[in-house]
């Protein structure tokens, strides 16, 4: 299948392939739209089947972080970087240098930044070789603590944000005696267990890695149950925090949650699970909506800003969450369309 032809391709700007033999990189570079600006993503590396399965994630990614960018307010377009590998066994310094090589290919107008499998230290090392690097440090945290460039942070309190919404606008109630289960409790989903934690709300988690599990289970008293089992369990909000594609054929039948709201990208397998979670009454939160916290806090600093702003601007993730849900059920359209409509009129309309 070509590029051209693939059903992912979005009338992608540019996109492009790498692959260093003295290193083993294999890489993607996707840049969707700039038309508000240079595009920023982060690069997730992961020990994707395929290249095909690969680039259809990057092409879906780069667009995604369009419509994120707009939607959040930010003059800026969407790209995104994959690097093909596991990121436990095949990473290395080497790597890292080659792929700071091929964003600098771009002369700027791809932003590199962190992701699934990518460390700020990794960011460090590919900044050596490009100056197009952010998150390799911060100046703030929006809560005051210690900042090093993770953004992992900032995109957990504002998934807590929008989850936090969702529920108010929904089921007219606090998150106190909630219950959220969550899919995946990685760098973001345990940020996040520990948000809806504090605010009273009972945590049911799954992982493929034991680390985040445990700590959930331990010090958030978090129910444990298996990965494959998480998206139909009895909750009042199911979280999708891992890799994308988690509301599908199958599992859509499954989910019992009234509410989906989570920081995973590409959370819908295919455009009609929208329609279809319309149709059975499940308030869907759209992913790049509620999970723009990474990208609103990079955009902070580098630029000239404080904690205060950025910790404002987090927090208005949950009144975009409200609106996108009051337009979705008194429009009767599914929530990503609405989403998608507003975040459109300004990108392609500006």
């Amino acid at each position: 299948m070509s590029l051209f032809e693939h059903p992912d391709f979005d009338q992608h700007e540019q996109v492009s392939f790498f692959h260093d033999a003295e290193s083993g990189l294999s890489a993607i570079i996707a840049v969707h739209n700039t038309k508000l600006g240079a595009s920023l993503g982060g690069c997730r590396m992961w020990p994707y089947a395929n290249s095909q399965e690969a680039l259809t994630d990057v092409l879906r990614l780069s667009k995604g972080m369009t419509y994120k960018a707009a939607m959040a307010g930010l003059p800026q377009g969407g790209g995104k970087a994959v690097i093909i590998g596991n990121p436990r066994h095949d990473k290395t310094q080497a790597l890292m240098y080659a792929m700071g090589k091929a964003v600098d290919t771009f002369k700027g107008q791809y932003v590199i930044a962190e992701d699934s499998g990518i460390s700020v230290q990794d960011l460090q090392y590919m900044a050596t070789q490009s100056h197009h690097v952010a998150g390799t440090s911060a100046k703030f945290a929006y809560d005051g603590s210690p900042a090093d460039g993770n953004p992992a942070p900032s995109t957990a309190y504002g998934v807590y944000m929008g989850v936090k919404a969702a529920v108010e606008h929904v089921m007219n109630s606090s998150l106190k005696g909630k219950t959220v289960a969550i899919q995946g409790v990685g760098h973001v989903g345990l940020r996040l267990a520990r948000h809806l934690h504090k605010a009273g709300a009972n945590l049911i988690v799954a992982d493929i890695f034991n680390e985040g599990v445990e700590i959930a289970k331990n010090e958030l008293g978090a129910r444990v149950v298996d990965p494959q089992e998480i998206h139909a369990m009895e909750a009042d909000v199911f979280a999708p925090c891992a890799m994308g594609g988690a509301i599908n054929d199958k599992s859509i039948s499954e989910i019992k949650a009234p509410i989906i709201a989570g920081a995973a990208n590409n959370q819908l397998a295919s455009k009609q699970m929208d329609k279809l979670l319309l149709e059975k009454n499940i308030v869907y939160v759209p992913d790049y909506v509620i999970n723009a916290g990474g990208i609103i806090d990079i955009y902070h600093q580098r630029n000239e800003s404080s904690a205060q702003a950025l910790r404002a601007q987090l927090e208005q993730i949950g009144d975009t969450v409200k609106n996108i849900i009051t337009r979705s059920q008194t429009e009767k359209k599914p929530s990503e369309e609405v989403a998608n409509i507003l975040a459109e009129e300004k990108f392609k309309f500006s």
